[in-house]
């Protein structure tokens, strides 16, 4: 699980992905907050193709507390698998609820704080089973990768589906449907965490003293990242505009990871190297983490009252507070004066005669 760079390289990774998790989990709630103080203003929103934003420094905020994250995640990968990377994203999920809860009143019930200790305890998981990747030290090394054709025709399925999501799906069905944008962020985002660790790479060797300027795949992954960049940006501001803060991190993480982590497979052949144990870990911690992301997303409007709860623990609610009420009327009788049974004979009769 070290990678390629050892245990102080695995502990390096470690940190930069956490300080990019809580980095880009505030960037979320900037960004929000941004858009909201367009949207009262009664400026042209993203969502209908405005650009206003560009004139709100709270939105400015959230781009540069993003750009600081996307750094680190950038140093990240290139100490650490992709696969080991990654999976620490769900932790931007829970930073993100917990301050859209407090930040923007959006409400964050019993459902999903377990969805967000479900995602990290899926995340953990992960991180202890994930595979390994080839070693990958050289940009000759990464040029060869990137030639085999199952990346080719994963890179061809990508651009053509996210062209299909952009220009068909997104007029009919983005301003209702979370899928549509969301999707576009991740398969793009996808082809860019390749260009990240072939980017990586580069600056290692740079740092080394070889001559990497001079190499052209180094510029091609440089524009290719801006590119890509720029597209999960466009339409992540989209889905922002439209849904929920709660709802679109948590779905951007799930489909951004399962991107990832194909794209990685592919291109690093990591499950190749796998035993039986790690990749029922890998699995199951994945799985764990969707779980959770589901609670998250699909209950988030959804009150916890006790009305919620099984029929047998109502029952047993029910049963508790009938004895706590003839427990509070034996107390209350305690503490009342009792009359002696003459004087509460003499008090019935008198009630009898002021009757009559």
């Amino acid at each position: 699980m070290g990678g390629a760079g050892g245990r102080p390289g695995f502990y390096v990774g470690l940190g930069l992905a956490l300080a990019s998790s809580a980095f880009i989990g505030g960037s979320f709630i900037l960004k929000k907050k941004g858009l909201l103080r367009l949207c009262r203003r009664g400026r042209a929103r993203a969502g209908q193709g405005g650009h206003a934003y560009l004139q709100e420094w709270l939105w400015w905020a959230g781009l540069l507390c993003m750009g600081v994250g996307e750094a680190a995640n950038f140093a990240a990968y290139a100490f650490a698998p992709a696969t080991l990377v990654t999976p620490l994203g769900a932790l931007s999920v829970l930073v993100s609820a917990v301050l859209s809860s407090t930040f923007l009143n959006e409400q964050l019930n019993v459902h999903g704080k377990i969805g967000c200790i479900l995602s990290i305890l899926g995340s953990t998981v992960m991180v202890v089973h994930a595979p390994q990747e080839e070693e990958v030290s050289s940009l000759e090394s990464m040029a060869e990768k990137l030639k085999d054709p199952g990346f080719i025709v994963f890179a061809v399925c990508v651009l053509v589906s996210s062209l299909l999501l952009i220009f068909v799906a997104g007029p009919r069905y983005g301003q209702s449907n979370v899928l549509v944008y969301v999707l576009v962020c991740s398969a793009i985002g996808s082809l860019s965490v390749s260009c990240v660790k072939g980017l990586g790479i580069a600056l290692k060797e740079l740092f080394s003293g070889k001559p990497v300027l001079k190499e052209p795949l180094g510029w091609v992954l440089l524009v290719c990242l801006v590119i890509c960049i720029s597209v999960q940006i466009n339409y992540l501001n989209k889905a922002l505009d439209i849904f929920n803060t709660s709802m679109v991190t948590p779905v951007y993480y799930v489909l951004f990871t399962t991107a990832v982590m194909m794209c990685s497979a592919i291109l690093f052949k990591e499950w190749q190297h796998m035993v039986l144990d790690n990749i029922i870990g890998t699995i199951s911690g994945f799985l764990t983490i969707v779980s959770g992301i589901f609670l998250l997303h699909a209950f988030r409007d959804m009150p916890f009252t006790p009305d919620l709860l099984p029929l047998f623990l109502q029952q047993g609610r029910a049963d508790l507070h009938a004895s706590w009420r003839s427990a509070d009327r034996h107390q209350s009788c305690q503490h009342q004066p009792l009359l002696p049974l003459e004087d509460k004979g003499s008090q019935s009769a008198d009630e009898e005669g002021e009757s009559v």
